[in-house]
């Protein structure tokens, strides 16, 4: 593992599920289902769905993540958890009610992101949802290797086909989890497949 990510864990350590998380929860209202947490981290998204009853398979290509999500003390007793070890362009997962991928597609690299989409997209089952960010053209590691990015026409292109239940688009001058200053152009967003 690079010293960057344990940097990162460290500095979102105890920090509340994202927003897209909670937005899609709310739409699946008391139901729980089967859910899939692509670039999972230390879990603060997983945990949030554990203790909603929902069934997660939690995947991260960092081992130090998959250890940090094992080893939270919130993690709910009897929690119905699968945790694989891989990078998602690669990795394989059942059909499912929702994939909550939390600042992680930016990170696959764009030969393989039309795949991973349409992986994606086909794994939800009809009335699943997919909740995430997506980078926009005007972000900082817009054209940086191995990163992802799309305008908003391109977005529009990627939903098609589901119900967008939610589309926020985001740009600001902040700092990363890790100290360096960023401009960030970000698409928050909740889809469902009919």
């Amino acid at each position: 593992m690079t010293d960057g990510f344990a940097a990162y864990y460290d500095a979102t350590a105890g920090r509340p599920p994202r927003r897209t998380l909670v937005a899609a929860l709310e739409r699946f209202g008391a139901t729980a289902g089967d859910a899939v947490d692509l670039g999972c981290g230390d879990g603060r998204d997983a945990i949030a769905l554990l203790r909603r009853g929902w069934s997660v398979l939690a995947i991260d290509a960092e081992v130090e993540a998959i250890a940090r999500l094992r080893a939270r003390a919130d993690l709910p007793s009897g929690a119905r958890l699968e945790t694989r070890v891989a990078r998602f362009e690669v990795a394989t997962w059942p059909a499912c009610d929702l994939v909550n991928a939390s600042f992680a597609l930016p990170l696959c690299p764009p030969e393989d992101f039309p795949a991973l989409w349409q992986k994606l997209v086909n794994s939800l089952r009809p009335g699943g949802r997919f909740a995430g960010q997506l980078y926009g053209e005007r972000d900082d590691w817009a054209g940086r290797p191995g990163v992802t990015h799309h305008d908003r026409s391109a977005i529009d292109r990627l939903l098609a086909g589901l119900e967008t239940e939610l589309i926020e688009e985001e740009e600001s001058d902040a700092v990363t989890p890790r100290g360096a200053a960023k401009h960030w152009h970000i698409f928050h967003i909740v889809a469902r497949r009919s």
